[in-house]
């Protein structure tokens, strides 16, 4: 069984890429040739629907930043739909937030953030203090 299967579902005004399995760098070739099809189809719109995928590195996401990337460039758009939280967390701590059009929020979690505990006060040097004999 491959380690990520890519099914391609055209349409007149989009093509849908479906992706199941695992997104890494063993599967980058697979991924990158599928993608470029799908753009190659003309649609106006490449939906790319991550839900069935369990596994991605940073390689998966160069792919559909590239993608995006080229699609802009011409005038249409590449969205990502179906992403879990951990998919988001990998998108945003990869810096691909503002790169990538997904159809939601990166961080889905409400928890704010831990802020840092302020450094402590600087000690304060006086000189000590002569008694008069």
């Amino acid at each position: 069984m491959p380690l990520l299967t890519v099914a391609l579902v055209p349409a007149p005004d989009r093509t849908v890429v479906r992706l199941t399995g695992e997104s890494d760098l063993s599967t980058d070739p697979l991924l990158t040739r599928e993608l470029a099809r799908a753009a190659a189809l003309g649609a106006r719109a490449v939906i790319v629907d991550v839900a069935g995928v369990r596994f991605w590195d940073c390689s998966g996401l160069h792919a559909l930043a590239d993608l995006t990337a080229e699609l802009d460039t011409a005038g249409r758009q590449c969205r990502i739909v179906g992403a879990g939280p951990a998919t988001r967390r990998l998108i945003g701590m990869a810096d691909f937030a503002g790169v990538l059009d997904l159809d939601g929020p990166v961080q889905l979690s409400r928890r704010p953030r831990r802020q840092p505990s302020p450094p402590p006060p600087a000690p304060v040097w006086r000189r000590p203090v002569e008694v008069p004999a």
